[in-house]
């Protein structure tokens, strides 16, 4: 059953792909260069 719920499970949003990714940020600076590369559309394809 695990495998069905693997295969087929709702794919992530843009704003959830985002919110991921600034979240991983290690650093002030980090952070701040992930903001641009976000606001410049980084998950436009999402």
């Amino acid at each position: 059953m695990s495998l069905f719920r693997t295969l087929f499970a709702p794919r992530k949003s843009r704003a959830e792909f985002e919110h991921d990714y600034l979240c991983a940020a290690v650093s002030r600076y980090d952070l701040e260069q992930r903001e641009r590369e976000v606001a410049r559309g980084r998950f436009a394809g999402y």
